[in-house]
């Protein structure tokens, strides 16, 4: 037996066989190719892509009534891709200039267009190679004349181990006969977490070379929750996880039963539990996990094609659809977040040598007000269809929030003399992750209707860690005296102020910390949906008063495992269920 730890990439845990999905890489073959030569060589890659699009779209019809929204959009993307002008310019011009054939020209123009999404700061979008590899070794068959090997003709149940999936390889294969997904690459920004999640198919990703350790036929256990693969359990091993799966999925339900009830402490303390989204697809889990609504939707979504915006109507439609899908239930929208690890375009004119503290959200809108006021006359328009609210990211003093707040009432002030109807009363609050922020909320309380705590970015801004950088990601620590004192500063501004308080960050959704937030008086916590009935499970356990006491204890003390320790201890004592029960 041994075991393996990557990224948990999609809940869950699945047992079964393993089925090595090693995709054979053809040689691209390199020669001169004389002038004459040039434009059968650039018509044979015209008929390649033309091949490759209508094998797409071919795939498309065939799977037309079971397709799923995400897939319908990888599909779009990638028949988008092949026929990118720029790309296809670039082809001819290299023939011309370097007289090689066009499988080589095509291998060194996707390779440059490789090298300069990898050297973004975006993951996401360093994540999109795989798109550009895909299509690249689509139409590298179709001028090979090779047939590729496919996951559709999956007969028996299987966990699939690769070193990497396409996007294309997900969307074709059997997902009744696929009960798992392991592979040496990928991260949990990846189009095979985003499909896996998508599909509700356990996967672990990011395991190094665990493709070239496992057979063909090896009985393996994946652990989507904890990200872990084992491989070749023994049979007491093998039972007990059988026992885990049979209650993690018998929890699971009985945990939905909670989705009609309150979040609501022994002593009748109620907070609102909201979810964070990225994609459209993820709307049904906000339903089904028994959410009050939606704390953070990340409007970057609609603008992860670089150099090409969204136009209002196509963002004012987006919001419309989100709104009207979710009734009453609020949905506070976040504008985009651009640069930083974000997303990133043109408008970089230079490489920033520090993305994270550069130009990026705020900061962003300063500079191209049209991109910020464009989302604005989109989301006011769509405000008319349901609860909206309005959230700026990024906000790091008074003098900022003054310009963006500036620009709103501008929009508004357009959308009255154009006779476009909005609510005239919707609710516009501020993303607090900066500690400059988080030390004058009391000041920028003023201003707005509410603070979303933004844990993920406050934390490394507070403590300066990198937590993407392994060496210095065990400082990345939520429990930092520093970190709950800035938080206790925000929740009490926001309190004396009479404005409303949340949080959206990743802490939000940390069982742990959710006793502490409690007893520092947070009122609405948002997070990834799935993680909600466990949290509003823990909330009703407990007595808020109770964690009113536990929270002024270990204020007082000077170490985060202190405090981690201490919260774990109190929750022995005081709950009847174990927290860590997946």
């Amino acid at each position: 037996m041994n075991e393996y730890k990557g990224f948990a990439a999609s809940p869950g845990i699945s047992i079964g066989k393993s089925y090595l999905y090693i995709e054979k890489e053809y040689a691209t073959p390199k020669y001169d190719i004389p002038e004459e030569e040039i434009k059968s060589e650039h018509e044979r890659f015209l008929k390649a892509v033309v091949k490759a699009t209508d094998e797409i779209k071919g795939l498309k019809n065939q799977k037309k009534k079971k397709i799923s929204k995400e897939e319908c959009r990888l599909m779009d993307s990638h028949i988008l891709m092949l026929n990118d002008p720029e790309i296809k310019s670039k082809i001819v011009k290299n023939l011309h200039e370097k007289k090689k054939n066009v499988e080589w020209i095509l291998f060194e123009v996707i390779e440059e267009n490789i090298e300069k999404l990898n050297a973004l700061e975006d993951p996401y979008l360093r994540e999109r190679t795989t798109d550009l590899v895909d299509i690249s070794q689509r139409i590298l068959r179709h001028l090979l004349l090779k047939r590729r090997q496919s996951l559709a003709d999956l007969t028996e149940e299987v966990i699939v181990v690769a070193n990497s999936l396409l996007p294309s390889d997900i969307l074709v294969m059997n997902k009744e006969m696929v009960i798992g997904i392991v592979t040496d690459t990928g991260s949990i920004t990846s189009h095979i977490a985003i499909l896996a999640k998508s599909l509700r198919i356990p996967a672990v990703v990011g395991l190094s070379n665990i493709s070239e350790l496992i057979r063909q036929g090896d009985e393996i256990i994946v652990d989507g929750n904890n990200g872990k693969v084992i491989v070749k359990p023994g049979q007491s091993l093998k039972r007990l996880f059988i026992s885990n799966l049979k209650k993690w999925k018998a929890h699971e339900i009985k945990l939905l039963d909670l989705n009609e009830l309150p979040a609501t402490t022994l002593d009748g303390r109620t907070v609102m539990l909201e979810s964070n989204i990225e994609l459209p697809e993820e709307l049904e889990s906000v339903i089904s996990h028994g959410a009050d609504g939606i704390g953070l939707y990340r409007s970057e979504f609609l603008f992860i094609k670089p150099e090409i915006f969204p136009s209002e109507e196509q963002q004012y439609i987006a919001y419309k659809n989100v709104l009207e899908f979710m009734g009453d239930k609020g949905v506070c929208i976040r504008t985009l977040d651009y640069g930083g690890e974000k997303i990133t375009t043109a408008f970089h004119e230079k490489h920033e040598e520090n993305p994270i503290l550069g130009w990026r959200a705020v900061r962003f809108y300063l500079s191209h007000p049209e991109v910020l006021k464009t989302q604005l006359r989109a989301l006011l328009r769509a405000s008319i269809h349901g609860n909206l609210r309005i959230m700026f990211p990024m906000i790091s003093g008074v003098e900022e929030l003054e310009k963006i707040l500036g620009m709103t009432e501008e929009v508004k002030i357009d959308l009255r003399k154009s006779k476009i109807d909005f609510n005239e009363d919707i609710e516009i609050g501020i993303m607090i992750e900066v500690p400059s922020a988080a030390l004058t909320s009391d000041i920028l309380a003023n201003y707005v209707d509410f603070f979303s705590i933004g844990t993920n970015d406050l934390i490394q801004y507070t403590i300066a860690v990198d937590r993407g950088n392994e060496r210095v990601a065990y400082l990345y620590e939520p429990f930092h005296p520093a970190v709950l004192r800035l938080i206790q500063k925000v929740i009490n501004s926001a309190k004396d102020s009479g404005i409303k308080i949340e949080m959206c960050g990743e802490m939000a959704g940390n069982i742990y910390a959710t006793i502490i937030l409690l007893g520092l008086g947070l009122e609405s916590f948002s997070m990834i949906s799935f993680r909600i009935p466990k949290i509003k499970k823990l909330i009703r356990s407990v007595s808020y008063e109770d964690t009113v006491k536990l929270t002024e204890e270990v204020m007082k003390l000077s170490h985060a495992k202190q405090i981690e320790t201490r919260i774990k201890q109190w929750m022995e004592e005081h709950l009847d269920f174990d927290p860590d029960q997946k």
